[in-house]
């Protein structure tokens, strides 16, 4: 169960100092502190179901969400997520893992995610369209086509498959909405390798 301060305090209002009881008990192992100010009872909850609870509001998407949905063969040990209007990125390291969070224009940010109810916390996460529109829009503009290519299948190393089972619909949608130059021409390459 997740707690913030406040709430430990007031269960442990008959302490003479209820902090230095917080700081106790998180040396015992009772609690795991997953930020300043936020602590967790459980020691077998998922991590990925605590992001949106450390920085928020927020959704897994980037190399995490491509590595869960298949699209890049690497595992992904990180739990990368997208915000909005935060303007900076934000990393946190504790017991469950790493997390990091990178801004997406507030035009997308609710767009193409999908909420995962599995034991622990549900959260939301980013469709493979929209977790690999996210990730090309945080990359350097590439000058053509074949840069394109290569950035995509030897720098993401993502399977001509993978692309080939991406919705078109979905991410001509998302370029209207990114106005990014890398995710205009993702939606112009899955068109080129339909025809």
């Amino acid at each position: 169960m997740l707690l913030t301060t406040r709430m430990l305090e007031d269960r442990l209002s008959e302490y003479g100092n209820p902090r230095n009881r917080i700081g106790r008990m998180v040396d015992a192992g009772e609690l795991i502190q997953v930020r300043r100010g936020l602590y967790e009872t459980d020691r077998t909850v998922a991590g990925c179901g605590l992001a949106p609870s450390i920085y928020g509001p927020s959704y897994l998407s980037f190399e995490y969400a491509m590595a869960r949905h298949g699209l890049i063969p690497e595992a992904v040990h990180v739990f990368t997520s997208a915000t909005c209007a935060k303007r900076k990125s934000r990393s946190y390291e504790n017991a469950y893992g790493r997390y990091d969070y990178q801004d997406v224009p507030v035009s997308v940010f609710s767009l193409c995610v999908e909420l995962v109810r599995e034991p622990g916390y549900p959260y939301w996460i980013a469709t493979p369209e929209k977790s690999l529109c996210d990730k090309l829009y945080k990359l350097p503009p590439v000058a053509n086509k074949v840069e394109f290519e290569t950035l995509l299948l030897d720098d993401l190393r993502i399977g001509e498959d993978s692309l080939g089972s991406l919705d078109l619909n979905a991410v001509a949608m998302l370029a209207r909405r990114y106005r990014c130059r890398n995710v205009m021409r993702l939606a112009s390459y899955l068109r080129g390798m339909r025809r």
